[in-house]
């Protein structure tokens, strides 16, 4: 079963191979959420400072009564965070906000901010000051592990080259028709694992004919044959709802697509257009 199997990462620390993203589910409703998810079999729960649910997600992990040692919360560091004394004063307030003593990921959650997406900057300072708060409460043992959002080669290799201690994910947006292959393998080939946010295009593969088609071929739905995908190609999908039947059915993926099928899957006409989504940075074309 997909919720009891694990990654290792860079570190050593095991990572529950499916999360459970919290993405555009409000504080007040991430609670239930939270603890429905964990009730069901969820030990990895994803937030961030600028989802502004860290609170709700803090206290459903406290209502589910789970042992903390056996869940895995990852929490981002807001991209527009990109010096050492604010990224310092940010850690301390999610550790605050979720009322935890440590969180197992935390991860800066874009290279540029959020409103510079598009420029040519690329913050290479800014996100080695915000790295080294990050390696300093790593070091603390207010965090277990460290990574980072949203980066291209060219800011990965800024934290490698010049930074202490390597990161240990890179989430990014991958899915059915938007693979960044050469990211994946530059990633792999540093020992960095590749989290992949909105796993379902944000919605848009259920516009997909080809995609309903291989679904059906595999009696799964959409969302089943996205998430298991994502994990043949060593990826940590992040599926995000607050619909306790389709947590339920998101990780039943106990199947197997074949090579030929994967690799028509790979080789689908790209998504150009994420609807009323687009207006977000990470799916901007």
């Amino acid at each position: 079963m997909i919720l009891q199997e694990a990654y290792t990462l860079n570190n050593g620390i095991k990572i529950p191979k499916l999360g459970y993203g919290t993405w555009m589910i409000a504080d007040e409703d991430s609670v239930e959420a939270v603890k429905t998810a964990i009730d069901l079999g969820y030990r990895h729960i994803d937030t961030a400072q600028a989802y502004r649910n860290e609170r709700g997600v803090g206290e459903g992990i406290r209502k589910s009564g789970m042992d903390r040692k056996q869940l895995f919360v990852t929490t981002k560091l807001a991209a527009e965070v990109k010096s050492y004394n604010e990224a310092k004063k940010a850690i301390e307030g999610s550790l605050k906000i979720l009322g935890l003593d440590y969180i197992d990921l935390m991860i800066i959650h874009s290279p540029k901010p959020w409103m510079e997406f598009q420029n040519e900057n690329r913050y290479f300072e800014g996100n080695l000051e915000a790295w080294r708060a990050l390696e300093e409460a790593y070091e603390a043992g207010k965090l277990k592990a460290i990574g980072v959002s949203n980066f291209q080669k060219v800011d990965l290799d800024n934290i490698l080259e010049n930074a202490k201690i390597k990161p240990a994910v890179n989430q990014i947006l991958a899915h059915i028709s938007n693979v960044p292959t050469e990211m994946i393998d530059y990633a792999k080939s540093r020992g960095i694992l590749i989290e992949a946010f909105s796993p379902i295009g944000h919605g848009e593969l259920f516009k997909n004919e080809e995609v309903a088609k291989m679904a059906q071929k595999y009696n799964v739905s959409i969302p089943q044959l996205a998430i298991r995908y994502d994990l043949q190609l060593g990826l940590l999908p992040l599926p995000k709802t607050g619909n306790p039947k389709h947590m339920k059915s998101n990780a039943e993926v106990d199947f197997e697509i074949s090579k030929e099928d994967m690799e028509y899957l790979n080789n689908m006409e790209e998504i150009k257009d994420y609807g009323e989504a687009s207006y977000f940075p990470v799916f901007a074309k």
